[in-house]
């Protein structure tokens, strides 16, 4: 086995303590915490003591005292791209927060340095990573699906979250051709918005797109900036329309409900796919494996299996779906460090996804005229 890698956390946000640092500590037999950065002394320092590793504001430094192989940057989104950039010019292989940059051409120098550095960049897109989203990935790899025509996300993710779970059901290889957007903002009645913690009057604003691909597929983008945390847009699911079949999420927020179908042998109604979440113990306990029970007696079952839960059992970490996502983005950052192969998203697949939001924000502000890509 190889030995952990050294890992630096740069950035010290909640999000920083509250899902890396405990992810981190979860994959010893993968990552070592050497050390943390911050923009300001004493949000370093409560970091550092917090994680009990040595603390910095010269990126330098860091890097010269404690020798990190791999960086997570994890600050605002609007700092992503400058300070990513200076951990690639620095020779660091490095895990990128969303979005990749907020301007193209950041993600474009980001790019490139990595290129002439030799150094691998991945970025935190997780949405795709959940474990259902991944056996659903994994049943149309299978082929059981067919052809994917069509890929809908409905308020599952903003932005680049929702574009890239779309795309995932097409494939990640697919180009996307062009771009049809429409942007409108709309007046609430007063309700409680969780993110804020308060009650009042919230404007809303809705995105919806039509992204049609070179090879044919299409993809159909909705989101409303208050789908997170508004019951009054409680709505989430994401779709795809296949040659052999069709998949939808349905869910009221969080509570998702998967409807997977293919066709009954008669030819004339559904079949409909069985997941099954397999634990650890019959009462409970970490997450084990996803199986889809298919009906296809040509492949009756497919499995996705928590690279996360092999360890004896009671000893594995009682991950939420997302946090099992999050360290997905980690290890294949990880992989492709120690294989020398590319990670399975990756800094071109993020810098498209944003690409594709900002042609639809363009389109929108030109009327809904199509919007050729790329940018």
């Amino acid at each position: 086995m190889s030995e952990p890698l050294p890992v630096a956390l740069i950035g010290t946000g909640a999000r920083s303590a509250t899902v890396y640092a405990p992810l981190l500590k979860g994959m010893v037999d993968l990552v070592r915490l050497v050390s943390v950065w911050g923009r300001t002394p004493s949000s370093a320092e409560a970091l550092g003591k917090r994680l009990g590793v040595p603390w910095y504001t010269d990126l330098d430094r860091l890097i010269r005292d404690t020798k990190p192989l791999v960086a997570i940057v994890c600050v605002s989104s609007a700092a992503n791209g400058k300070i990513g950039r200076a951990v690639v010019e620095r020779g660091l292989h490095v895990l990128l927060e969303t979005p990749i940059a907020a301007d193209l051409r950041e993600a474009d120098a980001i790019i490139e340095e990595a290129h002439r550095r030799n150094v691998v960049v991945e970025v935190a897109e997780q949405f795709h990573r959940r474990p259902l989203e991944q056996l659903k990935l994994r049943l149309i790899a299978s082929g059981i699906f067919g052809r994917v025509y069509a890929a809908f996300n409905d308020f599952a993710g903003h932005g680049y979250h929702g574009v890239s779970v779309l795309r995932s059901y097409l494939g990640f290889d697919k180009k996307p051709a062009s771009v049809v957007g429409v942007v409108r903002d709309f007046p609430l009645i007063d309700h409680y918005s969780q993110i804020e913690g308060r009650l009042g009057p919230r404007t809303e604003t809705q995105e919806h797109g039509i992204i049609e691909f070179v090879t044919g597929e299409i993809g159909i983008f909705h989101w409303t900036s208050v789908g997170y945390d508004s019951a009054l847009r409680w709505w989430r699911s994401s779709r795809f329309l296949a040659e052999k079949g069709m998949g939808i999420t349905t869910g009221i927020g969080l509570h998702g409900v998967e409807q997977l179908s293919l066709l009954a042998p008669d030819g004339g109604a559904p079949q409909f796919i069985t997941v099954e979440r397999v634990l650890e113990r019959c009462d409970g306990g970490a997450l084990v494996a996803l199986k889809a029970h298919t009906g296809d007696p040509s492949n009756p079952v497919v499995i996705w299996e928590n690279r996360f839960a092999r360890g004896p059992k009671g000893t594995n970490p009682q991950w939420h779906d997302d946090e099992i996502g999050v360290a997905g983005c980690i290890v294949s950052l990880i992989d492709a460090v120690q294989s020398g192969r590319a990670p399975t998203y990756g800094a071109e697949q993020a810098r498209l996804d944003q690409e594709i939001v900002i042609a639809i924000k363009r389109s929108a502000a030109e009327g809904g005229t199509a919007f050729h890509l790329p940018i």
